[in-house]
């Protein structure tokens, strides 16, 4: 029994070895490559905004409200500056009011209000901003117009007249790409809209200049994102 117990030990002794040396050396993995993703701005795109717009002027009332509608437009880059056009048009319901008492020729003093609404505004602009990868901040300016409409309401009779205002904008913004295709922006404008006369010369307007402060979502045809190793 005790050389049959050496015997064992002395085969396994010398098998170990050669079961090791015929194992497979275990392959070599590279590590992946890392990417990463580097947004390219350069593309058309369309969107959707919205946003609020009060007069910037001394006296009372202010006009004010909303306004909602789309945009359009189309990026160039060059490095990190990034150059584009962009026009936009909205619908809007921005408004003010005032009663007071009048003379009403053949009748006398009555009571009479005067509104002034703003239904339709857009824009044309140009943007030139500084993007870091997904996120720009830019300047913009250019043409802007809004549509007007006066009503003047006395003894139940009311009478309006619009008008098309033309004039300039500029302002800043930043947007950012939240997803591949799809970006996000908030802007603030100054427009300055030139006066009109209303009711064939009777009732004439000085400049109406507004404040806007908006947002808006864009879709990006073209796929802006590159992958880069």
């Amino acid at each position: 029994m005790k050389k049959v117990l050496l015997a064992s030990a002395c085969l396994f002794a010398f098998a170990a070895p050669a079961s090791a040396a015929d194992l497979a050396a275990r392959p070599y993995t590279k590590a992946p490559v890392a990417v990463a993703s580097v947004y390219n701005w350069t593309g058309f795109y369309l969107g959707i905004v919205g946003g609020g717009a009060w007069e910037n002027g001394s006296g009372d009332p202010k006009m004010k409200g909303g306004f909602v509608g789309g945009t359009a437009g189309y990026n160039w880059q060059t490095g990190n500056v990034v150059f584009g056009v962009e026009a936009d048009g909205t619908w809007a319901d921005v408004s003010a009011s005032a009663t007071g008492a009048t003379v009403v020729p053949g009748f006398g003093v009555a009571t009479a209000t005067v509104s002034s609404k703003t239904d339709a505004m857009g824009a044309v602009r140009g943007r030139i901003g500084y993007a870091v990868n997904n996120v720009l901040f830019y300047g913009t300016g250019g043409y802007a117009w809004i549509d007007n409409k006066i009503t003047l309401s006395a003894l139940g009779v009311s009478v309006s007249d619009s008008k098309f205002h033309s004039g300039w904008t500029v302002g800043a913004g930043v947007e950012a790409f939240f997803a591949p295709q799809w970006s996000v922006k908030g802007e603030y404008l100054y427009r300055s809209l030139g006066g009109e006369t209303y009711f064939s010369g009777v009732l004439p307007t000085g400049t109406l200049n507004f404040h806007t402060v908006q947002v808006g979502v864009n879709y990006h045809f073209g796929g802006p994102i590159v992958a880069k190793y």
